[in-house]
This record gives structure tokens, sequence and C-alpha cells, in this order.
């Protein structure tokens, strides 16, 4: 509860205002601004399967506390990437920017399957749906107080919203250091000779004869493929189609960072009380129900995103937004849950590992498509490919549950 609050306040500090940063002080364009994506996800395919071994073989507790640290130094050098730059000339700044996408990409690799399945051991399978709704729920609460400081540090100065998060997650790597437990972890016996390259092998191909033995994986890792090459589009263009393409009401005395503020803000206070109804109203144990109630918001998102794309004022352009924000906060407990209601506990950091490459791997397939769309004819010609994209995903839970 504790690293998702926290990760949730550092998270809205930075988000906010990030598309901001990016576009009004760097001056990045559309397909720029998809290369600096599609950056941070080649380098999660590349470090995704590597560091899912890692939590497998060695523990998933030194995992997260690695990535933790990691993780903060990517986002300080975002933020510092104009200092670098006057300090290093011979590398640009858009150069030090995509080197900090590395940097962050390799952090979230150990992060990422890595808490997950430290959590689902820790606490079990029966109770992990009703945590990750509850953990979700808190940290919309906790991106609330994030908003408000993330919207003050950027008045001050663009780049201290993303130092101050570099410096935040180091603090939380020193809090895990001292207070995180791990309790449940087996780690596997070492056959004879073997070396830690042949344990990390052996896990990975466990993990890999999990996937390819059970069809619902293989469903859910083209869910995910999809998923990734449709939010890459979206989530780097909405604000500066919101920007460039809407324009904010000129009658009305705020800042763009305020606008931003209010969006986030809105989407976490309603958010927070749809999960909270959710937690009671769903049965989140039973993987049908988890199934269709994917499927229904995954239509819910193609229809709001679509209808973003071609808002025709302001008023309408927030509603779409507000909606796609509010579904995304509901779909990610929901799809975590599902997903780990089908891999066992041995090789699941490295399974969802393997997930957050193929994310990755449908994200920088995706990105440069839908920038080289906005950049070609428009952004909502790259919101409609967006959408486009994720309309398969309706189909493949279809399938999944006429097989089930």
């Amino acid at each position: 509860m504790i690293i998702r609050s926290v990760g949730a306040l550092a998270h809205s500090t930075m988000a906010t205002t990030f598309t901001l940063y990016l576009v009004a002080a760097l001056g990045l364009n559309p397909l720029q601004l998809l290369i600096v994506g599609v950056v941070l996800e080649a380098a999660v395919l590349v470090f995704e399967g590597l560091t899912g071994v890692v939590a497998d073989t060695y523990g998933r507790r030194i995992s997260v506390i690695i990535g933790m640290f990691i993780v903060g130094s990517g986002f300080a050098l975002q933020g510092l990437v104009v200092t670098f730059e006057s300090l290093v000339p011979v590398i640009p700044m858009f150069g030090w920017l995509l080197l900090a996408q590395v940097l962050f990409g390799l952090g979230h690799t150990f992060i990422s399957g890595a808490e997950t399945a430290w959590v689902v051991d820790e606490v079990g399978e029966e109770k992990m749906g009703l945590l990750f709704l509850r953990a979700n729920r808190f940290g919309q609460v906790a991106s609330l107080t994030g908003i408000g400081i993330g919207v003050g540090l950027y008045q001050l100065s663009p780049s201290l919203p993303l130092i101050s998060v570099g410096v935040l997650y180091g603090l939380l790597g020193l809090f895990l250091i001292i207070w995180m437990k791990e309790t449940a972890f087996e780690r596997q016996p070492r056959a004879a000779g073997s070396g830690p390259w042949i344990e990390m092998k052996d896990t990975w191909l466990s993990g890999l004869r999990v996937i390819r033995n059970q069809p619902v994986l293989i469903f859910i890792v083209i869910v995910t493929v999809l998923s990734g090459a449709a939010s890459e589009g979206y989530d780097r263009l909405w604000g500066a189609h919101l920007m460039q393409g809407i324009g904010f009401p000129a009658d009305v005395p705020l800042s763009m960072a305020a606008w931003f503020g209010i969006i986030s803000a809105t989407t976490a206070i309603v958010g927070s009380a749809l999960l909270w109804i959710v937690e009671k109203r769903l049965d989140v144990n039973k993987p049908q129900i988890v199934a269709v109630s994917l499927m229904v918001l995954m239509a819910l998102r193609i229809g709001a995103m679509v209808s973003f794309a071609f808002a025709p004022d302001f008023a309408w352009a927030i509603g779409a937004v507000l909606l796609v924000g509010l579904i995304g906060t509901l779909y990610q407990p929901m799809y975590e849950t599902w997903l780990n209601q089908h891999i066992e506990g041995k090789s699941r950091a490295t399974v969802l590992s393997m997930m957050g490459q193929s994310d990755a791997l449908g994200q920088i397939g995706g990105g440069p498509l839908v920038g080289w769309v906005g950049t070609r004819w428009s952004l909502r010609a790259s919101l409609t490919v967006s959408a486009v994209l994720l309309s398969p995903i309706i189909l493949v839970l279809a399938r999944v549950l006429r097989k089930r």
C-alpha cells in the first residue's frame, strides 16, 4: 500500500505537467514525442526479461529496491536535460532526454513484475484482487496531493516536478531497505555446477513454458500487445491535441498547468469513488467476471478515444479525456488481477516481465505508426488510429469467454 501510494504521488507530481514540459518547455513535435516513448519501450523490451528473471531467481525485494533508485535517476535526468546539455554540449538535449528514458525503462523493469509477484506471494491469490483495487483507490487519493505539488513546482520551474520525483524515489528506496520484508519467496535449489547465468536461463525458459502451455496466457499476450500499441499514441499525444488542436478557453484565467491539474484531480477523485464501488460490488476473484468487465471497459474506452479525437469544442474534449482516464483507472487493477489468476507462483515475476515485454513490443510497433500519422496528417488522425488498434481486444476477450 505504501509503495503504490508513494508511486501514485510521484507519478501525478510528474505526469500532470509532463506533456506541457515536453511540448512547451522543450519544444518537441509529435514525432519526437513518440520517439521518446519508443526509446522508453525499447529499453523495457530489452531489459524486462533479464530483470524479471533476477526477481524469480534471487528475490523480489532486492529487485524492487534496485529499481527504485534507477527510476529516480531517470526522472532526475529528465528534469536536468537542459543543464546537462550546457555541461556536455557535444550531446544535444534530446540525446540526454533519450538516455533518461533508457534509465527509467531499466528501473521500471526491475520493479514491474517483481513488485506484483512479491505482494501476491505475501498475501495469497485469494486476497490479491481486492488488494489491487484498494491500493489503486488509495493511490488516487495520493495522486490528488501530487497534482497540487506538480502544478505548484511547475510554476516555479518546469523541471522541478521531475527532479523532485527523482529524489522521492530515492527516499522510497531507502525506506524499503529498512522496512520491506520478504517471507514467502523460496529460491529454487541450484543444480550442481550451474552458475548465475544458467539459473537465470532456466528460470526464463520455465516462464516461457508456462505461457506456451496455457492458451489463456497466449490470449493475454495478444491483449497486452494491442493495448501497448494503442496506449503509446494516446498517452503521448492527448495533451498535445488538447493544447494545439482544441485550445483552452481564453475567457477563463487559468494557466495550461492549472488545466492539466484540474483534469488529473477530477480523474483521481471520481476514480477513487468508482474503485470503492467496484471493490464493494464486484467479485474480482472470479476470472470470468473480470474478463467480462474488461471487455465492457475496453468498448467504452474505444468510444471515448474516438469522441476525444473528433471533439468539436473544449467542453466535449474535457469530458472525453476524463472518461478515458476513469476507464483506465478501473481497467488496470482488473487486468492485473485477471493476469495473476493464470500464473503459478514460482515463475510469476518472469511471466509478468514477459507480459511487460509484450506491452513494450506493442508500443514500439504502434508508437511510430501513430506518430507518423500525426506528423503526416493530424493529431485527430493519430488518436483515431490508436482507438482502432484497441478494437481487436474485444474479439480476443470474447474468444476467451467462449473457451471458458
